[in-house]
């Protein structure tokens, strides 16, 4: 059974939201929020809406600038947004279309029509859900691809110039990998790939948090808002939950089981500074930690 989907409703009437949240809650998990400051804290809560109904009108922050900040923000920049508005002049529902908003609803509220438009919504929502995991997830073990990493790298690298906050990244590679295939077979080496994948995506917690397969033995961590000490953190409990698999490793020199070595990085994002050099500071962060004996991480910053 398809678990309910969750609706986010933004309006400054406790009289509207009643409405609203009537008119939806027997088909989807419904939340409210009474202004825009609220809206944005759900919208980025563990627990994120997959769709938006938004008035315009409210006090201090209205819906056209709640909206402008979704889209501008990596995390909740593809979630839908419909407006519910009590104003049905030309301009305004294509100035809140401009903004990235999907549809436009007029007030007064139409129980019918917002359960058709809302429908319909979520079914688009889901569709599309579904083609971006088919394009951004790999095959083999059931997380992110590279494709996904390099965006998410690519738009939280961007994000943090404009906020000036720090961003790691960790890379991680397993510990004399051909000499396990060549010897356990490629069946083998499989199920060790999708075995140290989820122990990895396993370490982290935060919603923004990404880890991938970027290719072959090679994965990697985004850490978004996270400095050294932090990311450092987390790349030792990743080394040590790989080590507590005891996947054995009867051609390793350096370890009997499966262990992995990892490069963490750290930088304060420049405007004019591409996201390569946090990948060339990990990368040559894990050669360092390779060249030192593996199964560690070294950690460099800037």
């Amino acid at each position: 059974m398809e678990a309910k989907a969750n609706i986010l409703v933004v309006d400054d009437s406790p009289e509207n939201l009643q409405v609203i949240s009537a008119v939806l809650k027997q088909d989807y998990k419904v939340k409210v929020a009474i202004n825009g400051e609220r809206a944005l804290a759900l919208a980025t809560s563990a627990e994120p809406p997959d769709l938006i109904l938004l008035d315009v009108m409210m006090p201090g922050m209205d819906g056209y600038e709640v909206c402008a900040r979704l889209k501008q923000n990596p995390i909740t920049a593809r979630i839908p947004v419909l407006f519910v508005s009590s104003r049905d002049d030309e301009e305004d529902e294509a100035r809140g279309l401009s903004l990235g908003a999907i549809d436009y609803i007029v007030k007064p509220i139409r129980p019918s029509i917002v359960q058709a438009r809302v429908r319909n919504h979520i079914e688009l929502k889901r569709s599309r859900d579904l083609l971006e995991r088919l394009t951004t997830q790999d095959h083999l073990t059931g997380i992110s691809n590279r494709r996904r990493f390099d965006d998410s790298l690519h738009a939280e690298w961007q994000r943090a110039a404009r906020t000036q906050t720090p961003v790691s990244l960790i890379a991680i590679d397993i510990d004399h990998f051909k000499a396990y295939n060549d010897h356990y077979g490629h069946p083998g080496g499989d199920q060790c790939l999708i075995k140290v994948a989820r122990a990895l995506a396993a370490c982290v917690t935060r919603p923004t948090d990404l880890v991938a397969r970027c290719g072959g033995e090679e994965f990697g961590c985004l850490l978004p808002s996270t400095d050294n000490t932090g990311a450092s953190r987390l790349a030792e409990q990743m080394r040590a939950a790989i080590e507590a698999l005891g996947l054995e490793h009867a051609q390793s020199p350096t370890h009997r089981h499966v262990t992995i070595s990892l490069g963490v990085s750290t930088a304060l994002p420049q405007a004019d500074e591409p996201a390569q050099a946090l990948v060339d500071m990990a990368d040559a962060a894990l050669y360092a930690a390779k060249g030192a004996g593996r199964n560690r991480f070294v950690a460099r910053s800037r």
